[in-house]
């Protein structure tokens, strides 16, 4: 059965979820969740959290999506093992190494693998399966056509609607070397949300100031019916850092198009929905958006949506004819962008209502010290608000049977679907004087009070001379109302007994051996004259012309395809390139984002030769995570260099009709460069250089962008030099 999955990032907007229509929810806790800024969930809400969805046979999904530390590994696992007993359903992770934990010590706890593992081929997916993941939540990128070719019978999850990221999922160091806030530790900084200027090598300016880099929001409404037709098994709201509210809107919008194939969202619908919130709408790469039509180059936040138009403007006042009921209490935007709650509105007369309709013209405070007209737009729709607000929770409906004999147990029961809960403890006596009625004993046990349940079916066979204590019966049912809760609500997992994570090794000394990435012949050359010890190239052809013991070919992180191979040696930064491990030689990059052991360890059980870690890592962090390594482990780390920021599908280059292949980002008088190949990269505005030195470090790569042959000469001196050599 297909699956609308909804977000939460707080109780109320679980229980939105749940009234919207929702089948599961995501949400996270206190720790390991990729939205470390949304309220999110104590231990003890996400206990109350569960029981609660699954009176509703709605299921959780707890987000442990981070990269996990290797101070942390404990720690992370004590928290899995309190979601284990507490019911949660799945873990959405990334941390390739805490899924080999996970599925040693919990073999019956489902993980899904988030969208942060950048999964976008098949190669991918037989990976994951074959780690133990039972289902994939596929990269934003791919489209219907990509994937309705994926030969797989694992279970395939898709964001449908919500906020996109620029980068791929998992491959975005931006925020995280800008300001120490890391997108794979859930504190993304939305530096993809600013306005930039994009400039040639030569200084010329093609683009000011505007958001270059800011898609608009997911809407996938009007292609649901094909998107549900396909394999996708769970189609995915995004959303864990908005209002209640919108939550439940766009998951009741969803539900409708789910549960019927020719349901069509109203414009009266669509025009609440963009009230709630929108950046614009994109029907994303699922559905064949053009890139041009993908990026919101004017605005970055929400933009509400259109009401009317300022008439007129004096000091005082701002005269609006309206295209759409106003409220008093809205939050509005106006021309000048600048937004303001409308305290106070005035009608014709200057007299105070809390009402507009559509084609009234009123006036509000000139608060803002607006000075011309323009559109004005609807930013919170406080009528809408307080309607979803207002929505009772659903009832549990369940069917009640008693059977009232003289002289005979009183038979009780209550029924939800498969599971019954029963009474007859009490005997049943004949009337001296007034029986009881049949009314009054439907009265008795329909009558829940303020539980969840409602009895939608009763069923009562009785004498019609019977005595019941009416004291006893409201016991008995209130009993019987908290037996059901229980079985409905049960958990069935056995206790987990955890390892200690505390051996260390000695590992041995050694001089670290240098690599380099080079991007042109010219820079191969002068590593090949420096005896750089390991070099990798990037462009296929010049990896063939000087192929020899020491060169590498470096793949795309992002691959599509994989050509058979034999014999060859191999810089690869994704997981699907693993393939390759059987007849290659083969070297993992730092997109793998290794920042703990049980990565290290499953990589080389791969048969990976040596591991890139990751340069999020910490001087402390990598000395503690080197340290649990033994010797014949290999391990690299970047040494000096341009990082590669992103990596984006979004083709920059052919949605500005730009002609060169390299320009630059300019914000703030930093100026970080693009390249353009297939994908959009963005670097690192300056170069990078690690301080110090770790002595138990196999090698140590230089990455070069568009360094001259003398400058490359003066960086390998230099890092030779730092290392001793």
């Amino acid at each position: 059965m297909k699956e609308l999955l909804a977000p939460a990032g707080s109780m109320e907007a679980l229980k939105a979820a749940i009234k919207g229509g929702a089948d599961a929810v995501y949400l996270a806790g206190k720790l390991f969740g990729a939205r470390k800024y949304a309220a999110n969930f104590t231990n003890e809400e996400l206990k109350e959290a569960v029981l609660y969805a699954h009176l509703y046979d709605v299921k959780i999904y707890v987000t442990v999506n981070t990269i996990i530390y290797e101070s942390e590994l404990q720690d992370c696992l004590h928290y899995i093992s309190y979601l284990y007993e507490i019911g949660v359903d799945a873990l959405i992770m990334q941390d390739l190494g805490m899924i080999t934990l996970v599925r040693k010590y919990f073999p019956d706890f489902l993980v899904h693998a988030s969208t942060q593992a950048h999964t976008h081929n098949i190669e991918q997916i037989r990976f994951l399966e074959k780690l133990g993941v039972s289902r994939v939540v596929l990269a934003r990128e791919l489209s219907l056509d990509e994937i309705k070719k994926l030969d797989t019978n694992m279970e395939l999850e898709v964001f449908i609607h919500g906020a996109l990221c620029v980068s791929y999922s998992g491959q975005c160091l931006f925020s995280s070397f800008l300001l120490d806030r890391s997108g794979n530790r859930g504190e993304c900084a939305g530096l993809c949300r600013l306005p930039y200027t994009l400039k040639d090598y030569d200084q010329n300016v093609i683009a000011e100031n505007q958001y270059l880099l800011s898609p608009k929001e997911l809407n996938t409404m009007d292609y649901f019916l094909e998107l549900k037709k396909s394999k996708i098994l769970s189609f995915k709201i995004e959303g864990r850092m908005k209002s209640p509210e919108y939550v439940y809107y766009v998951t009741s919008l969803y539900r409708k198009l789910l549960d019927y194939d020719d349901y069509t969202i109203t414009y009266q619908e669509l025009f609440l929905l963009k009230s709630l919130y929108n950046r614009g709408f994109t029907k994303g790469y699922i559905c064949g958006e053009k890139d041009e039509d993908w990026i919101s180059f004017y605005s970055s936040n929400h933009q509400g949506v259109k009401i009317g138009e300022v008439m007129g403007v004096d000091q005082k006042k701002i005269k609006i004819k309206l295209d759409y009921e106003l409220n008093q209490e809205d939050g509005i935007r106006l021309p000048n962008q600048k937004g303001m709650i409308v305290n106070f509105l005035y009608n014709k007369k200057m007299l105070l209502i809390n009402h507009a309709k559509k084609g009234d013209i009123v006036y509000i405070d000139n608060k803002i010290q607006l000075k011309k007209g323009g559109d004005v737009y609807l930013t919170t729709n406080k009528k809408l608000i307080e309607e979803i607000k207002n929505i009772k929770e659903k009832k549990i409906f369940i069917k009640c049977r008693i059977k009232a004999f003289v002289n005979q147990p009183l038979r009780v029961e209550y029924q939800y679907k498969d599971i019954l809960v029963e009474d007859h403890s009490i005997l049943v006596e004949e009337a001296k004087k007034s029986p009881v009625p049949k009314e009054r004993l439907k009265e008795v046990f329909t009558k829940l009070g303020d539980t969840l349940f409602e009895v939608l079916d009763i069923n009562i066979q009785m004498d019609h001379n019977v005595f019941l204590p009416m004291s006893l019966l409201n016991q008995l049912k209130r009993n019987l109302i908290k037996e059901l809760m229980y079985k409905k609500t049960e958990i069935n997992r056995k206790e987990i007994s955890l390892p200690l994570f505390n051996t260390s090794f000695h590992r041995e000394k050694k001089k670290p051996k240098l690599s380099i990435l080079v991007r042109s012949e010219e820079q191969l050359l002068v590593a090949l004259e420096n005896n750089v010890d390991y070099i990798y190239v990037c462009d296929e052809n010049l990896y063939q012309r000087y192929k020899n013991s020491n060169i590498y070919l470096r793949l795309d992180r992002v691959c599509n395809s994989f050509l058979k191979r034999e014999n060859d040696r191999l810089l690869i930064g994704e997981t699907g390139s693993l393939c390759y491990t059987a007849n290659n030689l083969v070297i993992s990059d730092y997109y793998f984002n290794v920042v703990n052991s049980k990565m290290v360890y499953l990589l080389h059980d791969l048969g990976v030769k040596r591991i890139t870690l990751s340069p999020e890592l910490k001087e402390d962090d990598l000395d503690l995570l080197v340290s649990h390594l033994d010797s014949s482990i290999e391990v690299e780390e970047i040494i000096y260099g341009r990082i590669e920021y992103m990596i984006m599908k979004y083709n920059m280059q052919k949605s500005l009709h730009l002609k060169n292949d390299y320009y630059k980002l300019v914000s703030n008088s930093k100026n970080f460069p693009i390249m353009f190949d297939q994908f959009t990269h963005l670097f690192s505005d300056h170069v990078w250089e690690l301080e110090n030195v770790n002595p138990f470090m196999d090698v140590y790569r230089i990455e070069l962008f568009n360094e001259t042959k003398e400058e490359v000469k003066k960086i390998i001196s230099h890092v030779k030099k730092k290392l001793d050599y």
